[in-house]
């Protein structure tokens, strides 16, 4: 599931912003109905697919990708509603071997919505 349109600002290695606007039905969830919050679950997602870009965009990472190893200090502020878009901010803060961090949050006009820190290895996609 793809949870970023648009890379809008990018350091390689270091951060990188990117833009999703969700849309109605968007999220595919069980019980989900027109009008409801979009679930967290999403929005840690998107926050993890900006990241990667940050990181998969060094030309030393060329044929990796970045596997989720945990979420740490997860904060939601506000709900966010299909039709609104969402600006997720990720910054590396410590990349040692193959394992890192980066600090991410997501905003809605203006306001953060919510916060987390996320913990990533990088692997060869062949294996």
């Amino acid at each position: 599931m793809l949870m970023v349109d648009e890379i809008v600002e990018l350091e390689p290695g270091k951060r990188a912003v990117g833009t999703k606007r969700i849309g109605v039905g968007e999220s595919c969830l069980p019980g989900e109905r027109d009008g409801q919050a979009v679930p967290p679950v999403l929005l840690l997602e998107s926050m993890a697919q900006v990241g990667a870009v940050a990181v998969l965009s060094l030309p030393a990472n060329r044929g990796k990708i970045t596997l989720l190893t945990g979420i740490e200090n997860a904060r939601f502020y506000m709900e966010v509603f299909p039709g609104e878009e969402i600006r997720v901010e990720a910054e590396i803060v410590r990349m040692k071997g193959r394992f890192g961090r980066r600090r991410c949050r997501a905003v809605v006009g203006g306001n953060m919505v919510a916060e987390a820190e996320i913990l990533f290895a990088l692997a060869n996609i062949n294996g």
